[in-house]
């Protein structure tokens, strides 16, 4: 089972992918959002090329784990995959999930510059682990 974990944001959507046992995750790619529908065109062709059985998507929730703005656009995303997709997506929360990708990439000595285009990754590759510990 192969396990698709995403960190959606408005401009950039982090995308990360489980081996084949669903039990390691790795930062796959950034998908630079132009449209809406080259996303989730993207997205529809990961998980064709690479087998694809589940998504874990970040749920983002304020610091008391109440609904926001963003809750609303990640709920919505998730309604179109799930139209666009016959798999199952699973909303993970994704409390602190930056800054605990901001800080794995520090300790292994990305360099600042290099780390912005690899955060959204490396949150992707966050939310995907919770959700596989979690299972």
């Amino acid at each position: 089972m192969r396990v698709l974990g995403i960190d959606f944001g408005l401009s950039r959507i982090g995308v990360a992918i489980s081996d084949a046992d669903a039990g390691m995750a790795f930062p796959l790619k950034t998908i630079h959002k132009r449209t809406r529908e080259q996303v989730f065109e993207e997205i529809e062709a990961i998980v064709r090329q690479r087998g694809v059985s589940a998504i874990a998507l970040g749920l983002p929730l304020d610091l008391e784990g109440r609904h926001t703005l963003s809750t609303r656009q990640a709920e919505n995303f998730r309604r179109e995959l799930c139209s666009r997709l016959d798999l199952p997506v699973h909303l993970v929360d994704e409390a602190c999930t930056s800054v605990q990708a901001e800080a794995k990439l520090r300790e292994a000595g990305v360099p600042p510059r290099k780390r912005k285009s690899l955060l959204d990754q490396q949150a992707a590759v966050e939310i995907l682990e919770t959700f596989l510990n979690n299972r």
